[in-house]
């Protein structure tokens, strides 16, 4: 017994200094300055919609985000949201031709919808 009382008291003062030794703290890395935000160059550009989409936002070059915001505007105008499901949007005469025929679409898809008629 007296020599695996010896291994005990070995491999726990073997431990104790790999605990006690500390290691050198990192240095800091200076500061990075904050560069300025550049705007999406393609979400500002103006596009001009296709007949289809203009009959709901106009005629005249817009920006993509503009041309999302009149839609919205639209939906929310006329109440096209559906009321059980609030992420997809019914189709009236006007939007209709804009979703391809199809007479619900998810909100998600706007944008992708959108992309089709805009040069």
């Amino acid at each position: 017994m007296a020599k695996s009382a010896k291994k005990v008291v070995k491999k726990a003062s073997k431990k104790a200094p790999a605990k006690a030794a500390k290691k050198a703290a990192p240095k800091k890395a200076a500061p990075k300055k904050k560069a300025a935000k550049k705007a999406n160059v393609g979400l500002l550009k103006q596009v001009t919609p296709s007949a289809t989409l203009a009959e709901v936002v106009g005629a005249k070059p817009l920006p993509r985000t503009e041309i999302i915001k009149k839609i919205w505007e639209h939906i929310k105008k006329n109440n096209l949201q559906d009321a059980k499901n609030r992420r997809m949007i019914n189709a009236d005469a006007k939007l209709k031709d804009l979703f391809g025929g199809k007479k619900q679409v998810s909100m998600f898809d706007l944008a992708k919808l959108v992309s089709n008629h805009v040069k």
